[in-house]
C-alpha cells in the first residue's frame, strides 16, 4: 500500500512536471500581446508622464520577455510578460490617480496666475497715473503681455490634459508677475512729473 502511494505520488509529480514543460515549450505569445496591450493602455492613460517609474519597469519587463523568447527561455519569457502586464496595469491606475491630483493643482496654479495678472494690471494703471518715464514701465508692460500669452497657452495645455506643463507655466508666470508688481509699485510711488 505504501509503495502504491509512493508510485501514485511519483506519477502525479511527473505529470505536473510534464505539463509544466509542455506549457513552456512554446513562446508565450498571448501573454506578450496582453502585456503590450496593457502597456499601450497605460501610455494612453498618461502613465509615461504621471507614473513614469512603474511604466518604465513595465516596458523593461516586456523587453526582457522578448529577449528571453529570442534565447528560447520560454518560462522566463512568460514570467517577464506577466510581470510587464501587471506593472503596466499598476502604472495605469497610478497615472489616473496622479492625473486627477495634477488637474486640481493645475486649476489652482492657473487661478493664482490669473490673480497675479489682474493684480499686475491694477498696479500698472496706478503706476501710469503717476506718469513715470515711459522706459520705467516698458519692462513691466512686456511682462504683462508675455504673461497673458503664456496663460493663454497654459489654458490650451489644460484643455489637452497636459496638467504638469500647466503647473510649470503657471508657477513661472505668477513669479514673473509678482516680480513685476514690485517694479510697478516703485513706479507708482515715484513723484509725479510736471508737464512744462
Amino acid at each position: 500500500m505504501r509503495r502504491r502511494r509512493s508510485f501514485l505520488l511519483s506519477v502525479a509529480l511527473a505529470s505536473v512536471a510534464a505539463l509544466t514543460s509542455v506549457a513552456c515549450a512554446d513562446p508565450p505569445d498571448k501573454e506578450i500581446q496582453q502585456a503590450q496591450g496593457a502597456i499601450d493602455t497605460a501610455r494612453a492613460a498618461g502613465a509615461d508622464q504621471y507614473a513614469h517609474d512603474e511604466f518604465a519597469a513595465a516596458e523593461d519587463a516586456l523587453k526582457r520577455a522578448h529577449e528571453a523568447v529570442a534565447q528560447r527561455d520560454y518560462r522566463l519569457a512568460l514570467n517577464n510578460a506577466l510581470d510587464a502586464r501587471e506593472r503596466a496595469q499598476s502604472a495605469a491606475k497610478e497615472a489616473a490617480d496622479r492625473k486627477t491630483t495634477a488637474r486640481v493643482d493645475a486649476e489652482r496654479e492657473l487661478l493664482d496666475a490669473m490673480t497675479a495678472l489682474n493684480d499686475a494690471n491694477t498696479r500698472l494703471r496706478a503706476a501710469e497715473a503717476a506718469r513715470p518715464p515711459a522706459k520705467t514701465l516698458a519692462a513691466p508692460k512686456r511682462v504683462i503681455v508675455d504673461s497673458e500669452a503664456a496663460l493663454q497657452k497654459a489654458r490650451a495645455m489644460f484643455d489637452r490634459g497636459d496638467y504638469l506643463a500647466v503647473i510649470d507655466v503657471a508657477k513661472a508666470t505668477t513669479a514673473r508677475l509678482r516680480g513685476s508688481a514690485r517694479d510697478l509699485d516703485a513706479a507708482a510711488a515715484a513723484p509725479v512729473r510736471r508737464r512744462r
